[in-house]
């Protein structure tokens, strides 16, 4: 248990300080949520993704934070869902004819240019945990923007600059895709996982402008909240009672 706490904890510093309230709220009523039917816990890791249309040479990486619900269904079938409630999508070193495309203005220095877009994403994907705990998933993915903002970045010596153009309007505030991925699982039951999955958006970034779709790369932690102490609990109450 502490080293999933020792997990978690450096996840937060990792990203930023301003985590999500309900990521917190997580942490705080984890144990309420699990039962035999279901996991709960934290989801994090970190997303390579590039957009359609652009000439960008690079793709934008990012930190990523959220909460999931591991549902069983029937036998080794389980839905899989929750929200990453911190995370961007985008597109990074920008051309100049992305630049013009996007409307921003380049600046006098030198430096790179990012397209970030935030969402919360949910997913809805069907679970298969074959016997060797390796697992395989698929399914759609949701999303709703928050955020989007080309960002100019330069160093020069001990001098950096940062510029921020927000561009939200110009974006579609709602996401709809495909995820498919694999994964394993360290226990058979309340267990932390490592997997990969890979997302293919299907709606347009970019208002009036198609082709202009989401892609992303995501390696991912799961860590469960609270499962173990609640196990803990049902097993002194259990002793309690047959004493």
């Amino acid at each position: 248990m502490r080293i999933k706490l020792l997990i978690v904890l450096g996840a937060f510093l990792l990203i930023s300080p301003s985590v999500n309230s309900q990521v917190l709220l997580s942490l705080i009523f984890g144990e309420k949520l699990n039962s035999d039917g279901i996991e709960f816990g934290l989801e994090g890791g970190y997303n390579f993704s590039d957009l359609g249309t652009l000439d960008a040479d690079g793709t934008l990486s990012a930190f990523n934070l959220g909460f999931y619900f591991d549902i069983r269904l029937k036998d080794q079938w389980r839905l899989y869902t929750g929200t990453l409630v911190k995370m961007r999508m985008g597109d990074s070193d920008l051309s100049d004819a992305d630049l013009a495309f996007l409307g921003v203005e380049k600046e006098d220095e030198e430096g790179t240019y990012q397209q970030q877009v935030g969402y919360f994403l949910v997913p809805a994907l069907l679970n298969y945990r074959f016997d060797n705990r390796l697992y395989v998933e698929i399914g759609p993915q949701f999303g709703l923007r928050h955020q989007a903002k080309v960002v100019f970045e330069a160093e020069d010596g001990d001098r950096s600059t940062r510029v921020e153009i927000k561009n939200k309007d110009a974006t579609n505030p709602i996401e709809v895709g495909a995820s498919a991925g694999f994964g394993y699982r360290f226990r058979e039951k309340n267990s932390m996982s490592i997997g990969v999955r890979y997302f293919y958006g299907f709606t347009n970034v970019y208002k009036g402008v198609n082709g202009s779709n989401n892609r992303s790369l995501f390696i991912k932690l799961n860590v469960p909240i609270g499962a173990g102490k609640k196990k803990e609990k049902e097993e002194e109450k259990s002793a309690t009672d047959g004493s």
